[in-house]
């Protein structure tokens, strides 16, 4: 994001584009390569970016200043070149009021535009051919469609053979049969080069094993036990979570699923007549459940939860409440696509 900002910066020092300068133009000046810079970001850390030069040194970079070494408030320009509508007015007195300097409605335009080029190709990259593991949640946000809405947002995270983790898209539903969009999803993700994964993880959305085995028959489905310990908690009074937490541990703890299928038996005797939802819970999602206990505890961390994809939920989350909700549905990526 910060280099192409310092790029079409660049081009609208210059005037034109890379090897696009018109013969016999005035200014000798022209790009002259790129020098590296580290930065410190709120969001990120520290990031190497690498900065344009241009060859009789007056390029003032108003982005990224001269010997400037910390950047305020990235979060917050990612975030204006997008939930202000892609307005470019908006969006340079935004910069004006952040960086106290102007920034033309030229160079914006060509900001935005260089940017959702990217975001399409990122959202169509080809990925890895193997997964460990891919890890699959939505979350609700609020998308201006002629009128705000809550509109679900499918999230893919994949765990690459070389334990990396990958964001592999986002999709934007409309809020129907989720398991059906699910298909498309995963179908897409397919399509990009996915011809396996060892293990797909989910929150126990019901005919989503389905879909998974249409897609990779061989992958090996497994439930978040996160959100069936959450789940059992919604069905109890909070007065019996301490004990039901106690009850509850045994099963997602046992050294093998032989012995995890003695633990929901002790819970069905002493919970079973006062709460027979969690035990109709534990026993629907029995066969999904089941799998991480064939394996060791370093495994079992891994695949037992759908933490790894909370948080991309969070920026999520972030960017509802800086703006109350996206403009469009292209804009919602760019939490993502805009901090790999």
């Amino acid at each position: 994001m910060l280099e192409t900002a310092l790029n079409e910066e660049m081009t609208g020092h210059l005037g034109h584009e890379k090897h696009q300068s018109e013969p016999g133009r005035e200014s000798a000046n022209g790009r002259n390569g790129t020098r590296s810079k580290t930065v410190l970001t709120e969001a990120t850390g520290h990031v190497q970016i690498e900065v344009p030069r241009d060859r009789d040194g007056s390029f003032e970079p108003v982005i990224v200043k001269k010997r400037q070494r910390r950047l305020n408030g990235v979060d917050e320009i990612v975030l204006s070149l997008y939930t202000n509508g892609l307005t470019t007015g908006e969006i340079s007195a935004h910069f004006a009021q952040i960086y106290g300097a102007s920034v033309s409605k030229e160079t914006i335009s060509r900001i935005t535009d260089r940017v959702i080029e990217e975001m399409n190709e990122w959202s169509a990259r080809p990925l890895d051919e193997v997964y460990a593991a891919i890890f699959i949640d939505a979350i609700v946000v609020k998308i201006r469609d002629r009128q705000v809405a809550n509109r679900p947002v499918y999230a893919a995270i994949g765990v690459t053979l070389a334990v990396e983790k990958d964001v592999l898209g986002l999709w934007v539903g409309t809020g129907g049969d989720g398991a059906k969009f699910w298909m498309s999803v995963l179908t897409d993700i397919k399509n990009r080069g996915v011809r396996d994964t060892f293990f797909l993880i989910c929150d126990g959305l019901k005919g989503l094993p389905e879909v998974v085995e249409s897609v990779w028959p061989r992958t090996t489905v497994q439930t978040c036990i996160i959100h069936l310990i959450r789940n059992t908690f919604k069905l109890a009074s909070k007065k019996d979570w301490d004990a039901l937490k106690r009850d509850v541990k045994p099963i997602y703890t046992a050294p093998n699923p032989n012995a995890g299928r003695a633990a929901p038996e002790k819970l069905d005797e002493k919970w079973g007549k006062k709460y027979a939802a969690i035990i109709r819970l534990w026993e629907s999602a029995w066969e999904e459940f089941t799998p991480f206990l064939d394996y060791d505890v370093k495994i079992r961390k891994v695949i037992c939860s759908t933490n790894a994809i909370q948080s991309l939920n969070a920026r999520y989350r972030r960017a509802v409440r800086a703006r109350g909700h996206f403009p469009t549905e292209q804009v919602t990526e760019v939490p993502v696509s805009c901090h790999p």
